[in-house]
């Protein structure tokens, strides 16, 4: 079913490209809102001359907002943030901005909202994330009751700030750290299985209102991932268990940093399993069979390598 007119906000962030893509590849005219539109240039040739637009606004730009929504079928919110900074707050992010999102949308009329939330969301969890994320899927239901709500785990591909990131350190650090002894278990989605999973929802008004927890085919503890991680770019470093405790207090220590590898609230967190609940709406009910972690790394991790893509297995 096509929507003809969708706008996506955080459409130049890393699951929001990948909509933005599916989207262009089937000829609807994409209206983006992201921070910065001149950085945002790489997803015009996704679509034909004129097909995305690119507009400067944050999810809460009540000057803005409107004029995007005006028009549009159908509108799919992927704005989000993993730690914050300067008025990049997880209340006004995930909570107040999709609320008044929801509302601008009812009132202009559009017909589907999909939202991109976490699993995790928990309004009672000791993670202000987690409880922003929770405030927002309600307040999101309240003003737009038939807004489908997507929750997915861990997210992996190319431009991830998971496996990207833990690669980056082992090229540097002797050792990895794992918080709480790496117990804390994943189940990794790829970001275009999530994409698709955008894409279902607004095709299939039998999603309306409902929440699906996204993940992919297997589950792994954190340290089963470092291991994974650390085999296929071809390094050993040493996985070293980190208690909570210690953890927090460096969390803390490093807040000073303008760009902390850890904050408190991270470590919250990981003391729950990031992996979707028994008996929930999954992307099997959607018909998408996930990709599996180790069939996608190797198409993006070639650069931590040592050799790069053409390092080849020492013979035995």
């Amino acid at each position: 079913m096509k929507h003809h007119r969708v706008a996506v906000l955080g459409g130049s962030g890393f699951i929001g490209r990948y909509v933005v893509k599916r989207l262009a590849a089937r000829g609807e005219r994409v209206a983006v809102a992201c921070r910065n539109a001149e950085a945002a240039k790489f997803l015009r040739p996704m679509g034909d001359v004129g097909q995305i637009a690119l507009v400067n606004a944050a999810i809460d730009d009540a000057a803005v907002l409107p004029a995007l929504l005006d028009g549009a079928d159908a509108v799919v919110n992927c704005v989000g943030i993993l730690r914050e900074s300067g008025s990049q707050r997880f209340d006004r992010i995930h909570h107040t901005a999709p609320a008044r999102l929801a509302r601008l949308a009812r009132e202009a009329g559009v017909g589907r909202l999909v939202h991109i939330s976490a699993i995790g969301a928990d309004a009672r969890s000791a993670s202000a994330y987690a409880r922003s994320k929770a405030a927002g899927e309600q307040a999101v239901r309240d003003a737009f009751p038939t807004a489908t709500i997507l929750r997915p785990s861990v997210v992996f591909g190319p431009e991830d700030q998971f496996f990207n990131r833990f690669a980056a350190l082992a090229m540097v650090l002797p050792a990895l750290p794992l918080i709480g002894g790496g117990e804390t278990r994943f189940q990794p989605v790829y970001v275009g299985d999530v994409a698709d999973a955008v894409m279902a929802c607004l095709d299939d008004a039998a999603t309306a209102g409902r929440t699906y927890e996204l993940g992919g085919p297997k589950v792994y503890t954190f340290r089963a991932l470092m291991e994974l991680l650390l085999a296929e770019i071809g390094r050993k470093r040493l996985l070293v268990s980190v208690p909570f405790a210690v953890a927090a207090l460096q969390a803390r220590l490093m807040a000073v940093l303008p760009n902390p590898p850890l904050t408190p609230d991270q470590v919250e967190l990981l003391k729950s399993d990031n992996i979707v609940s028994p008996g929930e709406l999954s992307l099997a009910t959607l018909g998408i069979a996930p990709q599996a972690v180790e069939a996608i790394l190797p198409t993006y991790l070639d650069r931590f390598r040592r050799g790069g893509w053409y390092e080849r297995p020492r013979a035995v």
